[in-house]
C-alpha cells in the first residue's frame, strides 16, 4: 500500500502506520519533530486547511484523513469552534483538490468523521441510514462528510469512518479519566443514561483497514463496538475494572457550568451501532466493555 496520512502522529494515526510499510507520506505542521518521531516515510508540511504540495498525492492509491484541531482540549470560544470546523471541513476540501489535480488519481479515501453526526438521541438505536443532528458537532460532521464525498465525482472509492470514544491505554479518553478513576473519587455524569458509542483501539485501527483495503466497503462506517453502553455502565465497568468505588455523580448543570457548550461532549448520548461493518462481515475484537477495560488497565 503506497499511503497518505494526514494525524499520523496522533493515537489512531501512530497505529495505523504500524501496520503500512516504508511506501508513506505524512503530513505534519512540524515537520522536523514528525521525522523525528516516526523516522519512515516522507514527511511534507501542511497546516491542515491550506493547499496542498503539487507533488503530494504522487504515487499514492489510498489516502487517510485523521487530521482536526482536537474537540476535548480547551474551552470552546468562538475563535476553537472556527478551527474544529475549518480544519475538518478546508482541509478535506484542500486533499479532494489534490485529487482532482492528478491525473492518476488515488483509489480510495478514508475519511474520519465522528459519531457526533448524530447529535443527542437518547435511547434510538443509530446506525449508518440514521439521519444527522443538528448540534454544533452534527453539522461540523455533515459539513465534514460532504467535502469527503465529492472524491466520489473523481473516481475514488471514499469510507467516512463514524469514530466513537476510542478507548487506550497510551491517550485519549481513557488515559485521560482513569487518574480519576484510581483515586475513588470518579463517578456518573449527569444522569448517567446517557450513551457512549465506545470502541477498543484496535478494533478502530483494523476498522481503518478494513476500509481501505475491501473495494466493496463505502459510504459510512459507525467505528463503534456492538455493544454500547450508558455513562452509567461504563462508569461501573470502570471501578470493577480498576478495583475502585464510583459513587461520586457530577450534576449536569455544573458540567455545563464547568465546560460550557463542551458539555455535550460527555452529555450528549448517542446509542450507535455498527450496522454496516457487521453486514460487511468485519469481526470485532473486543465486543464487551468489561472484557476491552481489562485488556487495557488490568496489565
Amino acid at each position: 500500500m503506497s499511503a497518505f496520512v494526514t494525524g499520523a502522529t496522533g493515537l489512531i494515526g501512530r497505529r495505523l502506520l504500524d501496520r503500512m510499510g516504508d511506501d508513506v507520506v505524512l503530513t505534519s505542521r512540524n515537520v522536523q519533530k514528525a521525522r523525528a518521531s516516526i523516522k519512515r516515510g516522507r514527511v511534507i508540511g501542511w497546516d491542515g486547511t491550506s493547499a496542498l504540495a503539487k507533488d503530494a498525492l504522487e504515487g499514492v492509491d489510498t489516502v487517510f484523513h485523521l487530521a482536526g484541531e482536537p474537540v476535548a482540549e480547551g474551552r470552546w470560544t468562538e475563535e476553537k469552534k472556527r478551527r474544529i470546523e475549518e480544519s475538518r471541513v478546508l482541509g478535506t476540501r484542500a486533499i479532494v483538490d489534490a485529487m482532482r489535480e492528478r491525473a492518476v488519481r488515488p483509489k480510495v479515501f478514508v475519511c474520519a468523521s465522528a459519531v457526533g453526526i448524530y447529535g443527542s438521541r437518547g435511547n434510538e438505536v443509530l446506525t449508518e441510514e440514521s439521519a444527522p443532528g443538528d448540534s454544533f458537532l452534527a453539522k461540523v460532521c455533515s459539513a465534514w462528510e460532504r467535502e469527503a464525498e465529492k472524491a466520489e465525482e473523481l473516481g475514488v472509492r471514499v469510507v467516512r469512518v463514524r469514530t466513537g470514544i476510542v478507548l487506550a491505554r497510551e491517550g485519549g479518553a481513557l488515559a485521560a479519566m482513569t487518574p480519576l478513576f484510581r483515586t475513588g473519587l470518579a463517578g456518573k455524569l449527569g444522569d448517567g443514561k446517557q450513551y457512549m458509542p465506545w470502541i477498543h483501539v484496535d478494533d478502530i485501527v483494523a476498522l481503518f483497514a478494513f476500509a481501505a483495503a475491501q473495494p466493496r466497503v463505502r459510504g459510512a462506517l459507525n467505528g463503534s463496538a456492538p455493544e454500547p453502553v450508558t455513562n452509567a455502565e461504563f462508569t461501573k465497568a470502570m471501578g470493577e475494572a480498576l478495583h475502585r468505588p464510583t459513587f461520586m455523580t457530577a450534576p449536569a448543570f455544573a458540567m455545563r457550568l464547568a465546560l460550557g457548550e463542551k458539555a455535550e461532549i460527555v452529555l450528549a448520548s448517542q446509542r450507535a451501532v455498527p450496522a454496516a461493518a457487521l453486514a460487511l462481515d468485519y469481526a470485532f475484537t473486543h465486543v464487551a466493555l468489561g472484557a476491552a477495560l481489562h485488556d487495557l488497565l488490568g496489565k
